[in-house]
């Protein structure tokens, strides 16, 4: 099969066959019909996040059922699944608790690279090649453990369904899942890609009103307001912070989303709540950022600032039920999704991502228009 292989950091991924293995005792084989492109990944493609190396990169997708191991039993050949970069076991106390998203489950996989039984089910010339958060979609083919597939239905877009396996679960379900806003509660967005035009659908979705989005690129916030952003901030040419209060009567945001990954935007969200707000940091920020917290406003105000890890999703729940929404009109996930790749254009799918042009884009490896069957 062709796979996107990533042989070290700050090189180009390397389009190029690979040898896949079939699935062992409770894993699954894949066609990808879609898998999207995000910042993720791009982590370590830099080196700001670690990863054994050879790597096959990807971890938002969806695709076909194509042959199951031994003990599988809740998918067969010819479903159609969303994949999940974070598996969960159904039985630990996370899980027990509906947070299945701090399951330990595939921790091992994170770190090393390997399926649970510590080896690989790819190589090139005999050289192993690893896996990547369990799911390494940028390929043709993926062999992944059970528990990392969500079935859906046969009638919705796979190149739509790959989104809902990352970027739209974490921004909506920060909003619904994590934060639990409330009708007519003030929102404050801060960062309008992938995850964060997710999250302004998800706060249009609870009926949060005002709806504050700001970045540094005016077409992303000219997006927003598509996605229903009643207010845009040009971060450019205003303070965040100061602009939020005056948008909201001098109080500041109920809820305020920092959907970027840096120490000082997750500051500024936390700055820009009211009294009683609550700020949540949903961007991946480098191993050393820090945020700072100014101390007597954390009590006196009675602020929070909470993390949102994958949306607080509970995968096989939720999933279906977004997907739910955008048959309904509701998600309008279809304009999200603004561009697709054949897998050999997969660096100009990035250098796309990083020039702001796109909302998410999709790399297709079966070729353009195979993501529908």
């Amino acid at each position: 099969m062709k796979a996107a292989v990533l042989y070290e950091p700050k090189t180009p991924l390397r389009v190029e066959e690979v040898e896949i293995d079939a699935p062992k005792q409770g894993e699954v084989l894949v066609r990808i019909a879609a898998a999207g492109v995000c910042h993720s990944d791009y982590h370590v493609m830099t080196g700001d996040l670690a990863a054994p190396m050879p790597i096959i990169l990807g971890h938002e997708g969806a695709g076909v059922v194509e042959a199951v191991g031994a003990g599988v039993t809740s998918v067969q050949p010819g479903d159609h699944v969303v994949l999940l970069f974070r598996a969960s076991c159904g039985r630990c106390e996370y899980c027990s608790r509906g947070r299945p998203a701090l399951c330990g489950l595939s921790r091992p996989t994170r770190a090393t690279g390997t399926m649970l039984d510590g080896t690989t089910r790819y190589r090139r010339d005999g050289e192993e090649i690893k896996h990547f958060c369990g799911v390494s979609c940028f390929a043709e083919r993926t062999v992944v453990m059970e528990q990392a597939l969500v079935p859906i239905r046969k009638d919705v877009p796979l190149e739509i369904a790959a989104l809902v396996g990352c970027s739209v679960m974490t921004g909506v379900g920060a909003v619904v899942n994590t934060a639990r806003v409330e009708p007519g509660s003030s929102v404050l967005v801060i960062g309008a890609g992938g995850v964060g035009l997710s999250t302004v659908m998800g706060a249009q979705l609870a009926g949060a009103s005002p709806i504050l989005v700001a970045d540094l690129v005016p077409s992303k916030l000219e997006l927003a307001r598509e996605f229903g952003a009643t207010h845009v901030i040009d971060a450019r040419q205003r303070d965040t912070v100061e602009a939020a209060r005056e948008l909201t009567g001098g109080e500041g945001v109920d809820y305020a989303f920092e959907v970027i990954g840096l120490g000082r935007t997750m500051t500024q969200a936390f700055r820009a709540t009211r009294r009683g707000g609550t700020a949540v940091a949903v961007g991946v920020a480098p191993s050393d950022a820090v945020v700072e917290v100014p101390a007597q406003e954390l009590v006196f105000s009675e602020k929070t600032l909470k993390g949102s890890f994958y949306g607080s999703t509970r995968p096989h729940a939720d999933m279906p039920r977004l997907l739910e929404l955008y048959r309904a009109g509701r998600l309008p996930l279809d304009r999200l999704l603004t561009r697709r790749y054949p897998l050999e254009q997969i660096n100009e799918a990035y250098q796309a991502l990083l020039s702001g042009e796109v909302a998410r884009s999709v790399v297709i490896p079966g070729g353009i228009g195979s993501a529908a069957v």
